[in-house]
């Protein structure tokens, strides 16, 4: 996968090669700026991004992440992990 360089940022700067799927879209929808997000949106799509945050982003983003895209995205993320929220108070 090919990253605008402005994303790279958010990523293992001695990353040779990102991992597909799910790594980018949580890095992406947690950390990201609108550039990525827009860039994210038109490589995913929104249907596909709505589904992986119905499958994982209840374990995989903060409660504040989880919060905003539960309203952008007009969808229920998957339940968080037993005792996330002790661990990611956020």
């Amino acid at each position: 996968m090919t990253l605008p360089e402005g994303a790279r940022r958010l990523f293992p700067p001695d990353l040779a090669v990102l991992p597909e799927g799910d790594f980018v879209i949580e890095r992406l929808l947690e950390e990201g700026d609108s550039a990525d997000l827009r860039w994210l949106a038109s490589h995913r799509g929104e249907a596909a991004l709505g589904e992986w945050f119905g499958r994982c982003g209840g374990r995989r983003l903060s409660r504040r992440s989880r919060a905003f895209w539960a309203l952008v995205l007009d969808r229920a993320p998957s339940l968080p992990a037993p005792g996330a929220e002790e661990l990611w108070p956020l």
